[in-house]
């Protein structure tokens, strides 16, 4: 800290402070204030593995432009493609809109940021992908390299969807000595990969944020990146590709004209009400101010922004203005497809149903056609079919013949809906294949393999929403005068938005593979669930579904507090909650979620059980399990952030059988035709069952690998028609393999700031790591160390126990100071410990009262993790944030559930067990 203190002396503020061998601007940020200096100093210093940051002057507010560069050994050298932002410099790329190729560039520029990047990747003797960002002033010219990413990055995949140029599959032929004019281009089968990408076409990436499920944290955007994906879209404007880009984020049908009812649009608003600054509603701000009369200029003086990107969003809001002012004719509808207006935009501007829009476009010829991404802009004819729509003549896909399915993909990247969802589609495209169907993929996330070119038979790069999904059907249905049929879509592999399209194409008389309609309505449906549940006999959590706010007092009272609620059609527990009292219920009801007949909501008794879960393949007349997991979080903690056990070895036989007959016969009755997925908590001596989600989960590779069933490519085999019997498959539960998996969730709370992460029934991981060994603690101990939760011998532990948790904290306090951990407490859990007989350092948790206090012991090292359970009491929930944050800030192991502690403990007195390093293989062949 002495060095950085000197430097920034020297150089003077405002510094950006970049942590050496991160991802993402972890740990980073622009400070402006010594404070802020003395912060973001530190959290560097302590997120570079090495304690390394790089201090440099801020250029907030310069454009950001990005080149994605190759080379061969023989230094050969091309540009694949160039992108620019259009946040300027102190937004992190990952957090910015990034178009390709960039638009605002003179020729002078261009070829000058061009050249320097050529002259860099030979300079540094890179030989495959280099991504270049540089940050232009444009008056006068003045650009300066802010990184250097000597290998394949976030960038690195836009570009490669974006161009259909292969960086990844290049770079690993480079690698082994192949020269770029040895190197086949794999999507015109003509040229080699020497050729220069050319694009005829706009691209435009648009991060996917998670503040959908953390409202209350901070929203802006800096330096460190907190999205987690993106979509990407192309069209032949950037108004339209723009327009299909907010389709695609999946923010509840949030389109450009959506806005926040708390801005201001009285005769007496301002800018200041409006989000012009950098955060994650931006884009809608600007487009808010735009009919609100505020001139581009003004916008420029508040963004930043480019003026020629503002005068194309002010289009966009003149043909708003046209589309409310005038009557719908052939022509005005034409152009405003052309722009990317969707038919739900176009039916609220125009006074008319959605459906009523398309009917017009249907009776007037208006439907998009389909372009070839080539690498090429059509010079040579492409053999790879993957596609983009537009408004344009011609259409270059035509139906593909046979048999054929659309797979619907997951979209991008958030918490609740990650790359297992994509793990799923791609081997349901495979499973099509194989099966003689022609595998037909729609998704707009470009960091998936379902978008690569080569996963599947055909590729739509979409919008996953009911127009674009029908709009490509009709595609691929072909001609109506020729009788063509349109191709089944396959619901089941793209997580809640796949499954959320289900009504709306069967409501339109379209096919879906596998699972009726009619069955996943009543799985995800809440009140109809409870009703199925009922008729089978099957016992659930004493509760029940209600469509008003009453009937939801009236259950409550009922069944008594604490209680579960959980809305219908949700994925990753999204606005799941725990409620105390009647107070809490009515504030969620009013807050978090919508409540009508058609959505109605679920409130259980929360019973505080063992859970446990499976999946299941149906085909109509048997059901496999895989195998059963069990959960080390209790219940009331999300199933996605919770620790899985396979197989679940603290289940009683009847246990097991209990589950596997519930399966069954769930799974026979709703009609599964394919994948399921069931929830249970044991309470008692009796099995309860939770939820039934009527698709693919998250768990599908976990128990793929650790079953060697290929649950996902078998699950389509039986969507098609076949029999488990006809595969080669029992009924019933699959054999206990001889091993043990752990599966363990990954959070990424560092980077969300003003976000409490503690566990509860909503999801908050963003992703999971596996442990795999022939016994519990070695597996576990290797997926505590991947997840980064494993104790260290030795280590000071801060714990700050609920008075509800302090009974069953005893044996984990006992078992840390048995492994040596010194001990630091607030004054309840001090007081207790104490009494233990064991030596324990109070320290305060009130922050104005003195030192040592809990933030002391966190940032000076005393500590090395935090053990701290939550009362549900609001004082002390706020006193519990500070803790949390600060540890997770400083990357220290955080529990809020004394399950997953024990858990750690119990790992750290084995002595971080000994465990085997093998393949997957070797583990389920017993070598």
């Amino acid at each position: 800290m002495d060095e950085a203190r000197d430097a920034a002396a020297r150089m003077g503020l405002p510094l950006v402070i970049r942590p050496a061998y991160t991802l993402g601007g972890s740990g980073g940020g622009i400070a402006k204030t010594e404070e802020e200096f003395e912060a973001f100093a530190q959290s560097g210093l302590s997120s570079s593995p090495i304690s390394q940051i790089l201090l440099e002057r801020s250029l907030e507010g310069w454009k950001e432009i990005e080149y994605e560069v190759l080379r061969d050994g023989a230094d050969n050298c091309i540009t694949i493609c160039n992108m620019e932002n259009l946040d300027p410099m102190g937004v992190h790329t990952g957090d910015s809109i990034v178009v390709a190729p960039s638009q605002t560039l003179t020729d002078k520029e261009y070829q000058m940021l061009r050249t320097a990047s050529l002259k860099i990747i030979r300079g540094l003797g890179i030989e495959g992908g280099c991504n270049v960002q540089f940050a232009l002033q444009p008056h006068p010219n003045v650009a300066k390299v802010i990184e250097v990413n000597p290998r394949v990055s976030r960038s690195s995949a836009l570009a490669s969807k974006a161009t259909g140029y292969p960086i990844a599959r290049v770079s690993a032929k480079i690698a082994v000595g192949r020269r770029l004019d040895e190197i086949e281009n794999a999507v015109t089968g003509q040229t080699k990969a020497a050729f220069e990408p050319a694009l005829d076409y706009c691209v435009v990436k648009i991060p996917r944020w998670p503040f959908d499920k953390f409202p209350n944290g901070d929203r802006s955007t800096t330096t460190q990146m907190k999205a987690t994906g993106e979509v990407m879209v192309i069209d032949r404007s950037f108004e339209a590709a723009m327009q299909k880009g907010a389709r695609s984020l999946e923010l509840g049908g949030k389109t450009l004209l959506w806005e926040d009812p708390a801005w201001s649009s009285g005769s007496g608003a301002t800018a200041d009400d409006l989000p012009l600054g950098p955060n994650d509603m931006r884009l809608w701000g600007i487009m808010a101010a735009l009919r609100r009369g505020y001139t581009v200029n003004q916008l420029v003086e508040r963004t930043l922004f480019e003026p020629w990107f503002l005068f194309a969003f002010e289009r966009i809001v003149k043909m708003e203005r046209r589309l409310l002012a005038e009557e719908l004719t052939q022509e005005l509808l034409h152009e405003s497809k052309r722009m990317g207006f969707s038919d739900v935009q176009i039916g609220t501007l125009a006074d008319m149903l959605p459906e009523q829009v398309r009917n017009l476009r249907r009776q007037w010829g208006l439907r998009p056609v389909y372009k070839t991404v080539d690498t090429c802009a059509a010079e040579f004819e492409a053999t790879t079919p993957y596609y983009y729509s537009t408004y344009d003549e011609e259409n270059e896909a035509e139906p593909l013949p046979g048999k054929k399915a659309l797979v619907i993909g997951s979209g991008p990247i958030r918490i609740g809906q990650g790359i297992e969802f994509d793990y799923c589609s791609v081997h349901a495209a495979w499973a099509l294949s194989e099966s003689g169907v022609r595998s037909i993929m729609v998704n707009s996330n470009p960091e998936t393999v379902s978008t690569d070119f080569d996963s599947s038979d055909r590729l739509y790069f979409e919008p996953l929403d009911e127009e674009s999904v029908r709009d490509i059907i009709d595609n691929e249905t072909g001609d109506e005068d020729s009788g063509g049929i349109p191709p089944a879509s396959v619901v089941q592999f793209g997580g809640q938005t796949a499954i959320d399209l289900s009504q709306a194409l069967s409501a339109a008389g379209l096919p879906i593979l596998g699972s009726s309609a009619e069955a996943i309505d009543i799985a995800s449906d809440r009140h109809k669930f409870e009703d199925f549940l009922s008729r089978l006999g099957i016992p659930q959590p004493p509760g029940g579904a209600v469509s008003t706010v009453s009937d939801a007092l009236q259950v409550a009272q009922t069944i008594g507090y604490p209680a579960v609620v959980r809305p219908s059609y949700v994925l990753g527990g999204r606005a799941m909650e725990i409620v105390q009292n009647a107070t809490e219920l009515i504030r969620y009801l009013g807050a978090a979620t919508e409540i009508s007949p058609t959505r109605p909501v679920l409130i259980d008794r929360y019973m505080e059980g063992k859970e446990c879960e499976v999946d299941a393949i149906c085909d109509g007349e048997g059901v496999l399990i895989p195998g059963l997991m069990e959960h080390v979080e209790r219940a009331g903690v999300h199933s996605g952030d919770s620790m899985a056990i396979y197989p679940g070895l603290n289940l009683t036989e009847d246990e097991v059988d209990t589950i596997v007959d519930y399966t069954t016969r769930i799974g026979l009755a709703l009609g599964v035709r394919g994948l399921m997925n069931v929830q249970f908590v044991i309470h008692g001596a009796t099995v309860y069952v939770i939820e039934v989600n009527p698709r693919g989960s998250r768990t599908i590779p976990f128990i793929s690998k650790v079953t060697g069933l290929p649950v996902a490519r078998l699950a389509t085999r039986v969507m098609l028609g076949h029999t488990l019997a006809e595969e080669g498959y029992p009924t019933g539960l699959w054999p206990r393999q001889g091993l043990v998996g752990v599966k363990a969730p990954v959070f990424s709370m560092a980077k969300l700031i003003g976000v409490d992460w503690h566990l509860g029934p909503e999801m908050k991981s963003t992703g999971e790591v596996m442990g795999i060994d022939r016994n519990f603690s070695a597996a576990l101990t290797k997926a505590l160390l991947a997840a980064r939760l494993n104790l260290k011998e030795g280590i000071g532990v801060l714990l700050s126990v609920a008075d509800q948790h302090k009974a069953e904290a005893v044996s984990i306090i006992r078992g840390l100071n048995q492994a040596g951990c010194p001990l630091y407490a607030t004054e309840g859990t001090a007081a207790m410990i104490s009494a233990m007989g064991l030596p324990v350092t109070m320290t305060t948790k009130k922050l104005s009262e003195g030192h040592p206090n809990v933030m002391d012991v966190i940032n000076d090292g005393s500590v090395g993790a935090v053990i701290n359970t939550l009362s549900g009491v609001s004082d002390v929930l706020r006193d519990g944030f500070y803790i949390r944050r600060a540890a997770v800030e400083r990357q220290m192991p955080c529990f809020t559930s004394l399950d997953t502690a024990r858990a750690a403990v119990e790992s750290l007195l084995s002595g971080n067990a000994v465990y085997d390093i093998g393949t997957t293989s070797d583990y389920l062949n017993g070598r």
